[in-house]
């Protein structure tokens, strides 16, 4: 459910099928790479925490997909802001300005122009069909005031402040997106030294590899291991989740 409320969130609901597909492909992989390495404590293990992979994947990249969008919707509401402050008319301003646009922001405002042109010229209306197209607050209230604009052009004064909190949001953000990467750079040092202690044993001590591949108490300490290197994965992800600093 939380993977299916990122997707929806970040436009890529459609992908939903795909990341089960590609998790039970990774379920099949993982139990055939402990079957291959003759382990049959390992089996379930693999198995299980390869399949979440793809979620795992998912959730990793949300925050740098609604920073592109961000960074886009920036760029996007400065230059219609711009071209509204000129010409006080804002389906002339998105006119102007959406040449100049890249996805997704784009196909949100050509969304308006096609509403406002094909369907009804009912610009308020326009503007709250287009809110709730981009999740984000401060597009939110861009929409809210350029609609009041529509009935008292004199709070136009009021866009280009709204437009600059995203410039303050993004420098905010990069900081706490810094901090909270560290602690998640540390653990993935830790897990590699942890596999990488396999092919090191190999080449010191061919006896303690042999022990470890090969025995049953062997077997069920890299059992163990990789368990406890799924489980500190999920707890890590969970817990070095991205802040969104809003105002």
């Amino acid at each position: 459910m939380e993977i299916q409320a990122i997707l929806k969130i970040t436009g890529r609901s459609g992908r939903f099928s795909s990341v089960c597909a590609a998790s039970l492909l990774f379920f099949a992989g993982g139990a055939a790479l402990a079957i291959l390495l003759g382990n049959v404590f390992l089996v379930p293990v693999l198995a299980v925490g390869m399949m979440f992979l793809p979620f795992w994947y998912i959730r990793l990249t949300a925050s740098h997909y609604k920073k592109n969008i961000t960074a886009e919707l920036e760029t996007a509401l400065s230059i219609i802001t711009t071209a509204y402050l000129r010409n006080e008319d804002i389906v002339t301003a998105v006119e102007e300005s959406v040449p100049y646009l890249n996805p997704p922001v784009k196909s949100v405002f050509s969304g308006f122009l096609t509403q406002v042109k094909l369907i009804s010229p009912d610009i308020d209306a326009a503007l709250h069909a287009m809110k709730p197209k981009i999740e984000n607050e401060v597009f939110h209230e861009w929409c809210d005031a350029i609609a009041a604009c529509q009935y008292d052009r004199s709070l136009k004064t009021t866009l280009t402040p709204i437009v600059s909190k995203l410039s303050d949001m993004r420098i905010v953000n990069a900081e706490l997106e810094y901090l909270v990467f560290e602690p998640r750079k540390e653990f993935i040092i830790m897990a590699l030294l942890v596999v990488g202690n396999i092919p090191i044993m190999y080449l010191l001590n061919k006896d303690w590899y042999h022990t470890l591949m090969h025995t049953p108490v062997g077997q069920i300490i890299l059992a163990v291991c990789a368990a406890a290197v799924f489980i500190s994965t999920a707890f890590v992800i969970k817990l070095t989740k991205p802040i969104e600093y809003r105002r």
